[in-house]
This record gives structure tokens, sequence and C-alpha cells, in this order.
């Protein structure tokens, strides 16, 4: 499947389907056990990729491809970092503009769009937690290449590992019920992932597995 048809049934998928599940599941509201774990996997996630980054981020302009309701955002913000958060899902994005805290160090600016759009312009860091999930080998070092002349330092992202737990999983469909079932996930390797690209330097950072969550974060070099 091509990256435009999988962008297009991620887009579905979040701004018709799982709206209201996604916006629970980021916010403090009671969810079911599997979702729990789901929640504290992207918590640790989400601080994982704030490790990797400078704790002073006053003046650097943070690209936050994929950033859902706002978590990750808001935290780069906070840092001082002047933060584009950009979403397939207009939902998601009124969502994250709805939670934006008042007082802030950087700035904030919340669109709808392509997460790999140029007109976005350029940056020093680019995170992408959990947004990459859903593309091919060639998809991603396509991205990355694209990407590439438009970042100064870094970017961290994810993807779903290749593990028997999660492929296991995946067969089951069993990572939410059948009514809000994510698009399908492709699992990969650093090593492959490596293999299949043109451009850069890719580094295997750490793999954070929660119940039902599994993500392998990486970071990625021009």
């Amino acid at each position: 499947m091509s990256y435009e048809a999988t962008r297009q049934r991620v887009e579905t998928y979040f701004d018709r389907t799982a709206t209201r599940t996604w916006e629970r599941l980021t916010s403090d509201a009671p969810v079911s056990g599997i979702r729990a774990t789901v929640r504290a996997g992207r918590d640790e996630m989400r601080n994982l990729i704030l490790s990797e980054l400078p704790d002073d981020l006053r003046g650097a302009r943070v690209l936050d491809a994929g950033c859902g309701t706002g978590a990750l955002a808001f935290e780069l913000a906070a840092r001082g970092a002047d933060v584009t958060g950009v979403d397939i899902s207009p939902q998601l994005i009124e969502i994250a503009r709805k939670r934006q805290p008042a007082n802030i160090k950087g700035s904030l600016d919340f669109r709808a769009g392509d997460m790999l759009s140029p007109k976005f312009g350029s940056f020093d860091h680019v995170v992408a937690m959990d947004s990459m999930i859903y593309y091919t080998a060639d998809d991603i070092a396509q991205a990355l290449a694209g990407l590439a002349p438009r970042i100064s330092e870094n970017m961290i992202f994810t993807v779903a590992p290749r593990t028997p737990l999660l492929m296991l999983m995946w067969r089951a469909g069993k990572l939410f019920p059948k009514a809000d079932r994510s698009p399908t996930m492709v699992p990969h390797t650093p090593a492959r992932l490596a293999d299949a690209m043109t451009k850069g330097r890719l580094r295997d950072i750490k793999r954070v597995t929660s119940g039902f969550y599994i993500s392998n974060a990486l970071e990625f070099r021009p």
C-alpha cells in the first residue's frame, strides 16, 4: 500500500472512527485495563523521547509530526521550543488547541495536514511518536530522506518492533476492540530500516513495553 493510501486510512481511523477513544486515552479519564497499559506505555515513551532532547529548547524550532491531542507538544513548548504540531486529523488538532496550557515558555502552532509537507518549513528537531508505525520500510526511508534537508539536529521517532509477542497480538486482533481497531501496523527492525535508508544515520534508542503497548524509539540524524 502506498504512503498516500495508508495516510488516508489513518486519517479515516483517527478523524471518524476513534476520535473519542483517543481523546479519552490521552486524558486522565478512567479507561479499561487494556487501554490503561497503552496509556502507561505512551507516557513512558513520551518521557523517553523528551530525554533525548535538550532540557533548554529556547529558540529551537521543533516539529511534532503526528502530534495527536498535543501532550508531547506541550512538554516541548514548556522547555521553550517554538513547536509546530501537525496531525492528519482535524478533530485531534481541535482537541489539542482546546487543551493548550495558558502559560508556556515557547510557542505552539497546531496545524491539520500531512506531517511530511515541506510547507511547514525547517526545524532543529523533529519528533514523531507512534505516527510512522503504519508505514513500510521504504515509506519511512523516503520520509526521512525528504525531511533530512529540513532538520539541522535530529529526529526522534518510533516504530513497531518485530517481536513474536506483538506479531501474535496483531494476528489475534486484540490491540483494541473490533469496533475501533486501528489500521494495521508494520513491524520493523532497526537494521532493516537502516538498510532501506538512502540518507543519514539511524540509532536504536530503546524499546518500551507496557502490556499491549510495544514501541521502539530511534534517532535519525541527517
